[in-house]
């Protein structure tokens, strides 16, 4: 048996994967590529649902994770951040929920099981990844009515419940969810959590990372990092800390908040700068490594990696600096 996540954090910083979607638009899929075996009657256009590639195109995703483990990666991300039926609404395939998460885990898994089978000495773990699905709890969609909510909490949990079943039965060895901008999402995540894990009678580690929208240092739901912080701490987490929107220069004095005031392990995966007039993200490793240096410098992490516009040569770059350096110390350590 592989060694537990939670002693080897205690070693040395770990690595998480960078991002799934920039590696797989290097592919120049079809819409075909979106439907092989499962979906060749389906009448909606399914171009850009990535998470159906863990069921269409699974050699795709785990040359994917096989690309991140082989940079440094100790830990990889399933492919089913938009894996809840909320999400996969918008594509008339509701009720394949389960599978793209039971798949999505099992492919990460096996990639992940290769590894661990001959690097016994450097374990490496998955990841399941929740994504906040694309609705909101906490605040109306609609600015002519601020009381009208597009989704509830009762049916958040449900959809959340019934994606983290699949990736706990497919093999994913923590749960991860990410990209928070409404923190009463990630509370209905966390019910869910606890639901499915008092039905199989188990129990994973739990990650949670916010994304801080703009300069304004605050969630899409209006939250300072510190009020996000105390709003998810009754949980037991494994980690708290950031992804996405921000560049690591832009993120650094929210994840210092983070670091300074949290009682778990804190991660960071930030993207690859922020996005060009083209969308693009144009930070190299080199420039991207320089800035995550600050964050090692000042010992605020013990999870990092990269999100938007991250690839294996970021996270390699990333891997081979964090070696040199000891995680952050736990304040009641």
């Amino acid at each position: 048996m592989k060694k537990s996540i939670e002693d080897v954090v205690k070693d040395r910083i770990l690595i998480l994967d960078g991002a799934m979607g920039t590696m797989i638009q290097q592919y120049s899929l079809s819409e075909e590529d979106f439907r092989k075996e499962w979906f060749e009657e389906h009448n909606q256009p399914l171009k850009g649902n990535n998470d159906l590639l863990s069921l269409t195109r699974p050699d795709i995703i785990k040359a994917i994770h096989r690309a991140y483990f082989e940079a440094g990666a100790d830990i990889v991300e399933t492919n089913t951040f938009s894996g809840t039926s909320i999400a996969q609404a918008d594509y008339a395939l509701e009720k394949y929920a389960y599978e793209i998460n039971f798949h999505g885990a099992k492919i990460a898994a096996e990639v992940a099981a290769e590894f661990s089978a001959n690097e016994p000495d450097k374990p490496r773990y998955v990841a399941g990844s929740i994504g906040p699905t694309n609705r909101t709890s906490s605040i109306s969609p609609d600015v002519n009515d601020p009381g009208y909510r597009n989704v509830t909490f009762d049916e958040l949990n449900l959809a959340y419940q019934q994606q983290i079943k699949g990736l706990i039965e497919g093999g994913s060895d923590l749960l991860l969810i990410e990209t928070i901008f409404d923190t009463l999402n990630a509370k209905a995540a966390l019910f869910a959590i606890q639901e499915v894990f008092n039905e199989l009678n188990t129990k994973l580690p739990v990650m949670v990372s916010g994304t801080i929208t703009d300069a304004s240092g605050r969630t899409l739901t209006g939250q300072t990092t510190e009020a996000f912080l105390v709003s998810l701490s009754h949980y037991s987490l494994f980690s708290i800390g950031l992804n996405c929107a921000l560049g690591a220069d832009d993120m650094r004095p929210y994840l210092k908040t983070l670091s300074k005031r949290s009682e778990f392990l804190t991660s960071a995966h930030p993207n690859a700068g922020l996005p060009n007039e083209f969308g693009e993200y144009d930070e190299t490793p080199e420039m991207m490594v320089a800035q995550i240096k600050k964050f090692l410098d000042d010992g605020l992490i013990n999870i990092v990696g990269g999100c938007c516009g991250t690839t294996p040569d970021h996270i390699r770059a990333i891997a081979a600096i964090a070696k040199d350096y000891s995680p952050r110390k736990l304040k009641n350590n």
